[in-house]
């Protein structure tokens, strides 16, 4: 009795350690989370959104795709890397250095709202992916940024305002990477500061940037994630005297384009009434000074001129009828100086 428990229990265990031979074998070659993408966005009809889905190593060489559906055993591929085929609504492209292929989504309408999977085709195998959510919804999304792609010169800082309506945790998180959480924190050696202090927007600054910053990252606050892009540059010669603090770009929101345009408009028609009144005002001096100068040319003839009595000889009635021989005439000269 004791000995068949001993064989059996030996069989029992066996099997279990051939089970867990086959299922490390399968997740070394499919690779278990190894595609990491955004976990729910929000963005509000006409928008557009660009969606990062970061892999593994071993998956750098494979067809990348999205596919549509709630489940991915049957999910429908709207874009994949190995066609040709373009469409006006989704594009996609793999930076196989940074083992992150990205897909583009246009237009957005209601109707886009669901479930997507960002794939890897796996020959011989179950394709391996990872899904997001999509909602899309009038009105301003639950969370949303200015603009998705930032470029930057290396040692500047940099300043990500993430607006939001819902509630949750804050976080500033490199796509499949490190996170800062609270309000201040490092990223691969680049210090963040999060500012939680402003209502409805949180401030992300990253300083001292280096190449090696670039990258996508993610706006996060509670369920919803918005990826931003980052690109760090080789600073220039002509920039290396500028300080990187007074350099950082900041999105500019509507809000302060608005505020923009609200004193340009009135600066530029001040500068136009200024303009065109001087200009009237040359005129009219201009006018004064011509008909002063004529006044004193009619003056200096009236000075210049010598004028003589005419005397006529004889008796006075013979002024009716006056002959030749009984006028003299005389001719103004002017004055010799």
């Amino acid at each position: 009795m004791c000995s068949n428990v001993y064989w059996l229990t030996l069989f029992s265990l066996t099997d279990m350690a051939v089970h867990l031979s086959f299922l490390l074998i399968f997740t070394g070659l499919t690779g278990i989370d190894s595609i990491t993408t955004l976990r729910k966005a929000a963005v509000e009809p006409g928008g557009s959104i660009t969606i990062p889905c970061h892999y593994g190593s071993q998956y750098r060489n494979h067809v990348k795709y999205l596919c549509e559906g709630n489940y991915f055993s049957f999910c429908s591929i709207v874009v994949q890397t190995n066609t040709q085929h373009h469409s006006s609504r989704f594009a996609i492209s793999d930076n196989k250095p940074q083992r992150i292929f990205t897909v583009i989504i246009n237009n957005l309408t209601e109707m886009d709202t669901g479930y997507y999977w960002c794939g890897v085709e796996i020959n011989g195998w179950s394709d391996d992916g990872n899904y997001f959510h999509l909602s899309v919804n009038r009105g301003t999304p639950s969370l949303y940024v200015v603009q998705q792609a930032i470029t930057v010169s290396n040692g500047f800082n940099i300043t990500i305002n993430c607006h939001y309506k819902n509630s949750g945790e804050m976080k500033w998180c490199r796509l499949g990477g490190a996170c800062v959480a609270g309000s201040s924190g490092t990223i691969d050696g680049t210090r963040v500061t999060i500012n939680g202090s402003s209502p409805d927007v949180f401030t992300v600054i990253m300083s001292e940037l280096t190449t090696e910053s670039s990258g996508w990252y993610l706006c996060i606050k509670g369920d919803l994630d918005m990826p931003v892009h980052l690109t760090v540059t080789e600073r220039h010669a002509s920039s290396t005297t500028k300080s990187p603090t007074n350099s950082s770009p900041t999105a500019t929101t509507p809000q302060h384009r608005v505020f923009i345009l609200s004193f340009a408009i009135p600066l530029s028609l001040l500068i136009v009434i200024v303009v065109v009144a001087l200009f009237m005002w040359f005129i009219f001096k201009r006018h004064q000074r011509n008909k002063a100068e004529s006044t004193t040319t009619d003056h200096t003839v009236d000075e210049c001129l010598t004028y003589s009595d005419i005397v006529i000889k004889g008796n006075m009635r013979q002024m009716n009828e006056p002959t030749d021989e009984s006028v003299i005439y005389s001719t103004p000269q002017t004055k010799k100086d």
